[in-house]
């Protein structure tokens, strides 16, 4: 693996509650490579989106607890300021959050709300270069008629077109990392298809590191070049896509594998022998 761009070491993140302090992410480390795409697999509530979170700061609160230390490059984030992560998210760590449709305005314009996030950061770019610059981004995630739809607003795209929109304004700063956050999750088949290879495709053109957070282990197999497989908060197995898919060594990676459907019978036995031995 080449050097690496972010390197997170120990993380622990701890939430107190009126039912006591919950250990949503305990001693995490992992390192990415610049054009790597890392996949974070486990069930809801393993601590996959706290991670990804908490390493750009959107965890922070008066009832949270955050140790340990996730470097960008010479920059840690964990004890960053408030100033040095607005700086940094967007431009350096891009992040395209579960569900599209609560993450745009619904009253503004798409076009104008990717503008907005470009001039957030160079103050410089005019208006009307930003809306130019937004119509290039949505076309360069295959939304047809760009010009055009940048003009509409959110309630007007589909599902996976919003989510084409979302990833156009990840990639409006070329930040060095992209953390992708369930980004299938509830499109259809089709669509989640689409979103992988655009995925795939903008991490081969760019050189861009690629965090995918997901539960779905197709989705995994689709696009990763490194698993994290994460229970209560923990990495209980890690290794390349190979490694985790045919040579398995926790138990709860196992039984993750067991759960995917197949539909021929005979096929699932196989399987389930297979990741049982």
């Amino acid at each position: 693996m080449s050097q690496a761009i972010l390197a997170v070491e120990g993380l622990r993140v701890a939430f107190a509650t009126e039912a006591g302090t919950v250990r949503a992410v305990d001693g995490v480390s992992f390192e990415l490579a610049a054009s790597e795409v890392l996949a974070i697999v486990g069930e809801s509530g393993s601590g996959k989106s706290v991670t990804a979170q908490t390493i750009l700061g959107l965890t922070r609160s008066p009832n949270a607890r955050i140790e340990g230390s996730a470097r960008l490059g010479e920059l840690e984030l964990i004890g960053a300021s408030d100033a040095e992560l607005r700086e940094v998210r967007g431009a350096r760590v891009a992040m395209v959050f579960q569900d599209p449709m609560t993450s745009f305005n619904p009253v503004y314009r798409i076009g104008d709300q990717i503008a907005e996030a470009i001039r957030a950061h160079r103050p410089e770019v005019r208006r009307a270069a930003g809306r130019r610059r937004a119509a290039e981004l949505l076309d360069s995630v295959g939304i047809p008629d760009a010009e055009r739809r940048a003009a509409a607003y959110p309630h007007e795209f589909s599902g996976g077109m919003r989510q084409r929109a979302m990833i156009a304004m990840a990639l409006a700063l070329d930040p060095e990392i992209l953390i992708a956050d369930e980004p299938t999750t509830a499109l259809d088949v089709t669509i989640q298809a689409q979103i992988l290879e655009l995925l795939e495709r903008l991490n081969r053109e760019r050189n861009l590191a690629t965090i995918l957070i997901t539960h779905d282990l197709g989705v995994v197999a689709e696009v990763a070049d490194r698993v994290l497989v994460m229970h209560e908060g923990r990495i209980v197995e890690r290794g390349s896509l190979d490694q985790t898919f045919y040579s398995p060594k926790d138990p709860y990676t196992r039984k993750l594998l067991a759960a995917v459907p197949i539909p021929d019978p005979r096929e699932a036995r196989a399987r389930r022998q297979t990741v049982g031995s």
